[in-house]
């Protein structure tokens, strides 16, 4: 599309033509940025700030012909800006010993910052007329073209003054010059960062992006916000379809325009959950609990650890707490998949901890299992960051709002015990709220009491009683493994789906010791009551356990 319609698209509010524009000009942008201030990284935020800057300007551009000396003239004020400020400081090259051991070597850091430096020191000595000429060539081979409307020179001028430039620089400075800015220029995917504000709802932030280039889960944005001069700065909670993102504010914002930038920082976030208003986060992005109006239902999921000891209700939230290693996303996973085909709404939190890999993006985990989308039939998704190490006491308190929370422990892991929730630790309001049968309530704190025992060190005495009941509580932890749907590759078990009348017999026939009879290992890793009846009573399971 020719540089007219682009632009008259783009002052309609088109947020596409306006991507389309950056990425035509982005590079001669960071060009020009990068001949005043000499720093590849305050280059790019300078850019970034331009763009922001001509997305609220181009409304009042009258000649859509004078778009590229517009934007230059924007990039150098936002350089000039910049240039005022007072500098970050610098961090001595000792820091460098901290880094993770896939970062390049200090001696490598310094030789390319070395070579960084000479080149631009190399450009710096050259005549204001050559230098910008020259910047634009070396990132990304600016065409001359676009360099003569970038500059509002003609092609002629471009030529003169590049020859200018080759003669002033001695040939081993422009080679190690160009390979320099090559290896500093824009991602490719620069332009397609930028999305426009749709609404603001709290703390909540929706944007739109284009959707063959959404923010990962969890990225940082940053909305333009220019009646204060700022960027409000968000994280990706849930990837909707159709390009739309939503996201929650890191601070407090005043009124959003719509259509206001908003730009990926292409980066993750490092606030944890504990850090944001969660409080106020969870009826925005949930409603208010079905429980609070004492007209609960409950959602059966087949998870019979879930169903029994931290059943879900429709229209409730559920949060998955779960600690590195102790398989959230596949308890994640498995939830979308047996709960989106039915009528109900459930509202899934799920807290990720190890958020350290820089490139490593859950979203790309996500689309490669066919979970790209946060909204999958009748089950909402949203993703926070936790931090690292156990969920305390404290920390899972501060999940109040949820009407449940699924605890998944990496002590339950390394018991080999899957899915690996503590049911010691995870909880339901639909158990305290009488949204259950008295029968459901009895049974579920009976099998907790006993099984707190059983974690409990030294718990049971030296006694015949006390091996049946240590037993009982190991068949009772071993009848909440369950194979699931998700992991039938690496298990090679099929998937099972006990319900929830199946789940609460089995745990009180087990604590009123109608399967003494029955051996631990029996119930480990496997459906309904029946079904390890079915499989134990075999003749040859019975010769196995005899062995």
């Amino acid at each position: 599309m020719d540089l007219q319609s682009l632009v008259e698209r783009a002052r309609g509010g088109d947020v596409e033509a306006f991507v389309a524009l950056t990425g035509r000009f982005q590079h001669a942008a960071y060009g020009s940025a990068l001949a005043l201030l000499r720093d590849f990284q305050l280059a790019e935020d300078v850019v970034q700030e331009a763009f922001v800057a001509a997305w609220a300007g181009l409304p009042g551009l009258a000649e859509p012909a004078a778009f590229p000396g517009w934007l230059r003239g924007i990039v150098r004020h936002q350089a000039f800006r910049l240039m005022r400020r007072k500098q970050p400081p610098t961090l001595p090259l000792a820091d460098a010993e901290a880094l993770p051991s896939e970062a390049p070597a200090p001696d490598h850091v310094v030789q390319h910052r070395d070579e960084a430096a000479a080149a631009l020191a190399a450009i710096a000595q050259l005549p204001d007329a050559l230098r910008e000429v020259a910047t634009l060539f070396f990132v990304h081979e600016c065409s001359h073209q676009d360099i003569a409307s970038f500059l509002g020179l003609s092609v002629a001028t471009v030529n003169n003054r590049l020859h200018a430039a080759r003669k002033q620089l001695k040939q081993r400075m422009l080679t190690m010059m160009k390979d320099t800015l090559h290896a500093h220029a824009l991602p490719d995917d620069f332009a397609n960062r930028i999305g426009r504000l749709v609404e603001t709802r709290g703390g909540i932030v929706e944007a739109l992006f284009d959707p063959t280039a959404m923010p990962d889960i969890l990225a940082e944005l940053a909305v333009s916000d220019e009646a204060n001069r700022r960027a409000v700065n968000v994280h990706v909670v849930q990837r909707a379809a159709g390009g739309l993102v939503r996201g929650v504010a890191l601070s407090q914002f005043g009124a959003l325009p719509r259509g206001a930038t908003v730009l990926s920082s292409g980066k993750h976030t490092t606030t944890p959950v504990g850090d944001l208003p969660f409080e106020q986060i969870v009826p925005l992005l949930a409603g208010p609990s079905p429980l609070a109006a004492g007209q609960a239902r409950l959602v059966e999921t087949g998870i019979k650890v879930i169903d029994v000891m931290c059943p879900l209700v429709a229209g409730g939230s559920l949060a998955l707490a779960g600690e590195f290693g102790a398989g959230t996303m596949v308890v994640m996973e498995e939830l979308v998949r047996r709960l989106s085909g039915g009528p109900d709404a459930v509202f899934l939190f799920t807290l990720l901890q190890r958020w350290k890999e820089e490139d490593f993006s859950y979203a790309a985990e996500l689309e490669k299992d066919g979970y790209s989308e946060g909204t999958v039939g009748s089950v909402q998704t949203f993703f926070f960051r936790a931090e690292d190490g156990p969920w305390t006491a404290e920390r899972l308190a501060a999940l109040a709002p949820v009407d449940s929370v699924v605890h998944l422990s990496r002590e339950r892991a390394k018991a080999k015990l899957y899915p690996c929730v503590d049911v010691l630790t995870s909880r339901s309001r639909a158990l305290d709220a009488k949204a259950v049968s008295a029968e459901h309530a009895r049974i579920a704190e009976s099998v907790r009491q006993l099984l707190a025992t059983m974690w409990a060190d030294n718990s049971f005495a030296n006694s015949d009683s006390a091996e049946v009941t240590l037993a009982r509580a190991r068949k009772l932890q071993n009848f909440f493994g369950q194979p699931f749907f998700v992991a039938e590759p690496y298990t090679k078990r099929p998937g099972s789906q006990v319900s929830r009348a199946d789940a609460l017999e089995g745990c009180r026939s087990i604590l009123d010791g109608e399967c003494d009879d029955l051996a631990v290992e029996a119930f480990y890793f496997e459906g309904s009551l029946a079904e390890i009846r079915a499989r134990w009573q075999r003749p040859e399971a019975q010769a196995c356990e005899a062995g």
